[in-house]
């Protein structure tokens, strides 16, 4: 039998937050409808989903299963949904995106000059959603920082560019013109993009998850880090000094779409990206 996507969003919806009458609220519906709709769910799979009593309810195995399955789904579903939709607005619409420091202008203007029907949208993407916005539909394509775990996606690298250790402005290695990997990684906070709340430890800075995040913990003397050498220049501040670490690999960028999606107008900015990216700078 085939699975209704509208109750798998709405098991879903219970799954996460086990709890039938907040789950009902979110979906602006009756709480009786939604058990309806469950039970009759759990009747189709021929399993139960939930363990329900008086004080709480759980997942089965069979409904921890089924939310592990579900959740990609339904985020393909949603992709589709807003590929369908975008194609019915017609073939002249391209949506771009890209992370902090990434200058895309010239390749936006290339496609252009080729491509003068076509409109480019472009949308900042950050690190922990720089491949799923890909993924989702949200951006037809987008400029990435490597690495890119996520299976699904066609990376053409561009090109790479120099890491800078940022440091507060009083730190002892702010003195100095050039850094080592040595030097850097001998810091005893080093502080990483984090949206995991659980990970750091006693006194650790967590769930940090854009640059200027970082630049405020790094300002305030909790901590150093590195970024790529266009972001940094981007996010000049008196209270923080940029060093280049000289050894260190340099940060590479790459365009992502959709791997197996074929897309004229993606070929086509993807080539422009190629042509008009920086040489690699040392």
């Amino acid at each position: 039998m085939d699975l209704d996507l509208r109750k798998l969003r709405y098991f879903v919806a219970v799954a996460e937050r086990l709890h039938f009458s907040r789950a009902a609220e979110d979906l602006l519906i009756a709480q009786p409808a939604l058990s309806r709709q469950i039970r009759a769910l759990e009747k189709e799979l021929g399993t139960e989903l939930f363990v329900r009593d008086s004080r709480r309810v759980a997942l089965t195995p069979a409904g921890r299963q089924l939310l592990d399955d579900a959740r990609p789904l339904l985020a393909s579903a949603d992709a589709a949904r807003r590929r369908v939709a975008r194609v019915a607005e017609g073939a002249g619409r391209l949506v771009v995106g890209f992370r902090t420091g990434i200058r895309v202008t010239d390749a936006v203007r290339a496609f252009g000059a080729d491509h003068p029907a076509v409109t480019v949208e472009v949308r900042r993407v950050e690190w922990d959603d720089q491949a799923e916005a890909v993924l989702d539909g949200r951006v037809d394509l987008a400029y990435v920082r490597l690495p890119v775990l996520e299976p699904g996606l066609r990376l053409t690298p561009l090109y790479g560019e120099p890491r800078m250790a940022a440091l507060p402005a009083g730190h002892p290695l702010a003195a100095r013109e050039q850094l080592t990997a040595a030097e850097f990684g001998a810091q005893t906070e080093i502080l990483h993009l984090c949206g995991n709340t659980e990970a750091a430890g006693p006194g650790q800075v967590s769930a940090v998850r854009t640059v200027e995040e970082k630049l405020e913990y790094v300002a305030a003397g909790r901590g150093v880090t590195c970024l790529p050498r266009s972001a940094a220049l981007l996010h000049r501040r008196p209270d923080v000094v940029y060093r280049p670490v000289a050894d260190l690999p340099p940060d590479q960028v790459a365009l992502a779409r959709p791997a197996g999606r074929r897309s004229a107008l993606a070929d086509a900015f993807t080539a422009a990206a190629r042509r008009t990216a920086p040489p690699a700078a040392g």
